[in-house]
């Protein structure tokens, strides 16, 4: 699908030069190999002599490489409630930190039950204790916010140097 009259060709085992494209066409017919183009923008544009399946083959390992690579961000729930007792909070307040640690993020909530939406200052106030406790561990990517009947945080784990 080259629509070039001329192209540069490059390649393994290929003398660099321009050709016409049927002339590139033959070299690589003569090699068994595909014509692929390169670089369409540049003048004449630039083909290489290769075996194409060779060639996505490569490209699809080496997107499977940088996947691999990724950083996947596991977030771990913790919920309250706005009457939440001291005993459970250090319980939570426990498991979260050892979360931070492992290098999770902790998505702490207040879940409000029917009019216990009254003691919304309550829940905010648990919320940035919470956060003030776990300050060594992990830093406030969200401070508290309410959305319908949740109030939501997020902390993230500190850089470990």
């Amino acid at each position: 699908m080259i629509r070039a009259r001329n192209v540069r060709i490059v390649g393994d085992d290929v003398e660099p030069g321009v050709f016409s494209i049927a002339e590139a066409l033959k070299i690589a017919q003569e090699k068994e190999l595909d014509l692929v183009e390169i670089s369409p923008n540049a003048d004449p544009p630039v083909c290489k002599i290769i075996d194409y399946n060779k060639f996505l083959y490569q490209q699809k390992k080496k997107q499977k490489e940088i996947k691999a690579k990724a950083v996947k961000v596991v977030v771990k729930e913790i919920r309250f409630g706005p009457n939440t007792d001291e005993h459970d909070y250090n319980f939570k307040l426990k498991h979260a930190s050892k979360f931070l640690a492992e290098g999770a993020k902790v998505k702490a909530f207040v879940f409000f039950k029917g009019r216990s939406i009254l003691f919304k200052d309550k829940g905010e106030i648990l919320l940035l204790k919470f956060a003030q406790d776990l300050e060594e561990h992990g830093k406030v990517e969200q401070l508290p916010r309410l959305e319908g009947k949740r109030m939501t945080m997020f902390i993230a784990p500190k850089k470990k140097k």
